[in-house]
């Protein structure tokens, strides 16, 4: 019989801590925290197993889990001493939800379960907090109608704010037991309404409803978008959670809260968290009230004048420090952790692998490492690459810093400048026509999770350090000022009001995450400066990775960049973009309107002065490293006006007939340009082309050794090859040049020529292709276009479809297709290698900045891989990631 439930208590486990694919990371660990004797509510876990039965036999159970959910039931009643279903000593129940990955407030849970119109009398009696009883009730109807009979919040929200305002009461917790009484019968009606039948009192039925609306909830919108956002596979499923209640709202003596082992935005190793008195756990990650400091340091240096958990209930707390000391010690990483205190009780409610900014992560980590608590290597593995991305942009100019008009929680650190927008379509919908925005709301929900992810940061005027808002918005790396409750926010003006200015929607907004601030208007930004535990990290990252980094890079700016961030060399330069500007444009159209060889060498002399003083800068910037450059790529008629108005502009100032340019112009259109006249080709039809930019290459090298006093090494690529025979042509081409350059200059420039292998067959032609090609670079944008049939410029309509769908794992022009174009990579590296096993081979695609393309990379065991310049450090970390993974499977 298959095991579908595992039972846990501080008794026994059933569980432990490494069977998270079958009992989700928080059924997991609450198994582990069980098994270590801590304070744990009992109750058990229905596995991911059974989430994957409920999808595949039309949202029903396995036959024999019933009579499992019921032997676990009895246990818990066993352990607690109360009966589920007894009215007289009821077992109220928490239903959550617990998949492999963390997915905070994706997916739904019920709290008080087990409550009906007579087990809250009973409840009323033995806790002697008639108010107490009520509330939880009335939490309890309207928690289960929103998740499991899907009847809006929003109705019970607008009952419970026009009795308040009948009364007079400001917060919830003005409201007594008769007060309670009255909401909850105006609550039951709207129930009654909304379903066409009474709110269910039978505490099987609700658990049953509970059970079926958490495994549901793992196909809703807001879960599939933080699957499809974060790379969690929907196979995965998760597990469902029943525990035994435990009340934090029992009155002055009974508190809930969340905290952090360490300050998950700054890593300092300081227990960091809030606490409310008197509420439940989602009053807290609400932000419906203003929580409280955990330690009184943070309450000093938050300014509080409210009592901090470490002085209005010492001996909990010094409990509580206690066990998040052993807990983070036992997991060997930063934990997240909830709890609740009831009448002077700790318990615990989870703990995790708390998410963390990457400045946070990487303290952490470096921290951890020198302290001995783990490895070198495994610090490595702790930090997201991709997190390393909030590290490499401008933060906020201190000189030009205005004052703020409102002042919040520093609950996300970095900085960002956005139109003002006051809901998450409209935050999804700029980002969408390509422009920036600050999502502004109260508070922010789960369903506001998309967008959060277009938004360039988050301003909430309700909630704290651990509100929904802040979590996410740390764990995606966006800015994010919580609890600003000096802003006012019209929903319906479409305004916000701070200061006494008010802002419409579409006003720009900026805001400092770190420091709390939100300020008018657009704010000037300064680069970062890489140092302290950045630059340790990244040396022990560099000792262990074997791939090499360079950098896509063309301008002296960018190369400046690209070595500042430690790359090692030029991957791609890609020499068109050097003719876009001033004079260089007006001499690539001369050279495109010249009817003959002569005329065309005539214009490509104008530019050879500007090519090799470009050339000749980047390869003094990259002194002692290689740098590959690209002979022209694109298709002529991108230099060349499109509209009649610029064509009439250009003419009318190059002194030709308008025309003649559009007449070219017409003559050079394409229906495929990226499969049409361009790479090789142009060098076939243009041979002067070719010549022109290999002399600069070579006379730029011979002026940079000659200022550097070093040799410069020149890697010359051609790009588009169909095979072997276009090479030929192009490099018999380079090497005369090269011997023209020397005896002109009496310097010998050491030089080797390559190509682009991004056409499948030029992959299939590899082994011919190296007889005379010294190394490849794997153009992968061209190469997913031609293997996947698909336009980089028109995928966007479907791409989305597939990869929701599963038919792609992913976006192809993001992470590599491993099957597809991976498998033309991999064969065309075999294939150079058999024929030159010294051959250089290297990508230069988007791919080589994506941290699990290097991962690709690595398996198939590249030299190198090229990306943009603030994407080095994501590429150095990641490359020593997959040394690492590499070496573990190869001795697995």
């Amino acid at each position: 019989m298959t095991k579908w439930v595992y039972s846990f208590s501080a008794e026994r486990a059933e569980g432990h801590g490494e069977m998270k694919s079958l009992l989700g990371g928080k059924g997991a660990n609450l198994h582990e925290m069980a098994s270590l004797h801590l304070p744990v509510p009992p109750g058990f876990t229905i596995t991911t197993e059974v989430c994957t039965y409920f999808y595949a036999n039309g949202k029903t159970y396995p036959p024999d889990l019933a009579a499992q959910v019921n032997e676990a039931v009895a246990e818990v009643e066993r352990q607690t001493g109360r009966g589920f279903g007894d009215a007289g000593n009821p077992l109220l129940l928490s239903v959550r939800s617990g998949a492999r990955a963390s997915m905070p407030g994706m997916m739904d849970t019920v709290l008080n379960l087990g409550l009906n119109d007579a087990s809250v009398e009973s409840l009323a009696k033995s806790s002697g907090d008639e108010r107490f009883a009520y509330d939880s009730y009335r939490r309890f109807i309207q928690m289960y109608s929103n998740v499991v009979l899907d009847v809006d919040s929003h109705n019970f929200e607008d009952i419970l704010e026009e009795y308040k305002n009948s009364k007079g009461h400001t917060l919830d917790t003005d409201l007594t037991a008769a007060d309670w009484r009255s909401v909850i019968v105006e609550y039951k009606a709207k129930v009654a309404e909304a379903i066409g039948k009474p709110f269910p009192q039978d505490p099987r039925d609700q658990l049953w409803g509970a059970i079926g609306a958490v495994f549901s909830s793992w196909m809703n919108q807001r879960a599939n978008t933080y699957r499809r956002l974060n790379s969690i596979p929907a196979e995965w499923g998760t597990a469902v959670n029943v525990q035994a209640m435990v009340f934090g709202n029992m009155g002055e003596t009974s508190a809930t809260g969340v905290a952090f082992t360490r300050n998950p935005s700054t890593g300092a190793n300081d227990l960091y968290g809030e606490f409310l008195v008197n509420a439940q756990g989602e009053d807290v990650v609400a932000g419906i009230r203003t929580p409280q400091n955990i330690t009184e340091a943070a309450r000093k240096a938050a300014g509080s004048d409210r009592p901090s958990l470490e002085t209005l209930m010492p001996e909990v707390f010094k409990q509580f420090a206690a066990t998040t000391k052993l807990l983070e010690k036992h997991y060997r990483d930063m934990q997240d952790l909830e709890f609740t205190v009831e009448r002077g009780k700790l318990w615990m409610l989870q703990t995790r692998n708390g998410k963390r900014t990457a400045r946070a992560a990487l303290r952490v980590a470096v921290e951890m490492a020198n302290d001995g608590m783990i490895t070198r290597e495994e610090a490595i593995t702790r930090v997201e690459p991709s997190a390393l991305d909030q590290l490499l942009h401008p933060t906020l100019d201190p000189k030009a810093k205005p004052a703020p008009i409102a002042t919040g929680l520093p609950a996300s650190p970095g900085a960002a400048s956005g139109e003002i927008v006051f809901s998450a379509d409209e935050a999804a919908a700029l980002r969408q026509a390509g422009r920036k925005s600050i999502l502004v709301r109260v508070e922010t929900s789960p369903e506001d999770i998309h967008g959060m992810h277009a938004a360039e940061g988050v301003v909430t005027t309700r909630g704290g350090m651990t509100s929904h808002a802040a979590v996410v918005a740390r764990g995606m790396g966006k800015p994010c000022v919580s609890g600003a409750g000096a802003i006012r926010i019209d929903y319906a003006a479409q305004t916000m009001t701070a200061s006494g200015i008010t802002l419409k929607k579409g006003d720009i907004l900026t805001i400092d995450g770190g420091a709390g601030q939100v300020m008018q208007g657009a704010v000037p930004m300064v680069k970062p400066e890489m140092t302290g535990d950045f630059l340790t990290l990244m040396g022990w990252a560099d000792a262990i990775r074997r791939m090499k980094v360079r950098a896509n890079a063309e301008t002296a700016t960018d190369a400046r960049v690209a070595r500042s961030f430690g790359a090692e060399g030029i991957g791609l330069c890609r020499t068109e973009h050097m003719f876009f500007e001033g004079e260089r444009i007006v001499a690539v159209r001369e050279m495109i309107l010249a009817d003959t060889e002569q005329g065309r060498r005539a214009a490509l002399a104008k530019l050879l002065p500007m090519q090799r003083k470009d050339f000749a800068e980047l390869f003094e910037i990259m002194t002692g490293l290689p740098v590959t450059i690209r002979l022209l790529d694109p298709p002529l008629h991108e230099f060349l006006p499109q509209t009649d108005e610029e064509i009439d502009e250009v003419a009318k100032a190059m002194g030709v007939s308008a025309d003649k340019l559009r007449a070219r112009s017409a003559e050079l259109h394409e229906v495929n340009p990226m499969l049409g006249f361009r790479g090789v080709r142009l060098a076939i039809r243009y041979p002067e082309i070719a010549e022109m930019q290999a002399r600069a290459i070579f006379e730029g090298a011979v002026e940079a050794g000659r200022e550097t006093g070093a040799p410069v090494t020149a890697e010359i690529m051609v790009p588009l090859v169909l095979g072997r025979p276009e090479l030929d042509s192009v490099k018999a081409i380079i090497v005369a040049m090269a011997e023209t350059v020397a005896r002109e200059t009496g310097v010998t420039v050491p030089y080797h020529v390559g190509t682009m292998i991004e056409l499948p067959r030029a992959a299939l032609r590899a082994g011919d292709i190296a007889k005379s090609a010294e190394f490849f670079s794997f153009g992968t944008n061209d190469l997913t276009q031609t293997t996947l049939g698909v336009s980089r410029d028109d995928a966007a309509s479907f791409l989305g479809i597939y990869t929701v769908k599963g038919l792609l794992p992913s976006d192809p022009f993001v992470t590599i297709d491993a099957e597809g174009v991976g498998e033309l990579v991999k064969i065309a590296s075999e294939r150079g290698r058999a024929t030159r096993p010294d051959i250089k081979l290297g990508i230069c695609g988007e791919h080589g900045g994506d941290p699990a393309s290097i991962t690709f990379c690595e398996s198939v065991h590249l030299d190198y891989v090229s990306c943009s310049p603030f994407r080095i450090p994501i590429a150095r970390l990641a490359a020593a990631q997959a040394a690492l993974g590499r070496k573990a499977y190869s001795t697995a």
